[in-house]
Order: C-alpha cells, then sequence, then structure tokens
C-alpha cells in the first residue's frame, strides 16, 4: 500500500540544502527534520519572522489569511511556519542555519 503522504523535495537556497518533505508537515517542520533551522517565532502564520521567498514550487496552507499582504504573496512570499509543500520546492532563506550532527 504504501503510506498516504506524499513526497517533495526542498532545496534551501543560498545555501544548496535539500531535503525530502512530506505534505503533512509545515515547511518550517521538515527543516526542522532535516536538522536546518529556519527563522521563526510564532509559528503560526502572524508574526512574519519566518517569511521567505518561495523561488519555485507550490505551497499551500491551511489557514484562511497568512501574515502578508497581497502585494508580498504576489512577490512569492511565503510563510514556511504554515506553508505545505505541494510540489517540489526552492525557498530562499540567507537566515537559515544547519545543525552540525555530533562526530
Amino acid at each position: 500500500m504504501g503510506d498516504m503522504n506524499t513526497h517533495f523535495s526542498v532545496k534551501i537556497e543560498p545555501k544548496g540544502w535539500d531535503f525530502e518533505a512530506q505534505d503533512s508537515l509545515s515547511l518550517l517542520e521538515v527543516a526542522q527534520f532535516a536538522d536546518i533551522t529556519l527563522p521563526s517565532s510564532c509559528r503560526n502564520g502572524t508574526c512574519r519572522t519566518c517569511m521567505c521567498r518561495l523561488i519555485s514550487g507550490q505551497v499551500k496552507y491551511v489557514i484562511e489569511w497568512p501574515g502578508l499582504s497581497a502585494e508580498e504573496k504576489a512577490d512569492g512570499y511565503i510563510l514556511p511556519c504554515v506553508a505545505y509543500p505541494q510540489s517540489d520546492v526552492i525557498i530562499d532563506v540567507p537566515g537559515a542555519t544547519r545543525r552540525r550532527s555530533p562526530t
């Protein structure tokens, strides 16, 4: 049968990091599972700390109107804390950091 989740790839630019994502988790959550920390604060789509540009791909929101203006949405900005991938995506997050794996 396989699992019910659809998997996509996510790439973080300008770092060049990529990882697999499930469509059942937000971009912020899947990045954390990949040991990548994206800037975030409130995690509910209102504070805008995590706002970044979607370079390519499609996302959907589970809340009706995340804290973005129509102009920001038109410019390709997304809020990864409430954005769920609907395709392979590339996002531009200069502030992303990666946890070092213990050696």
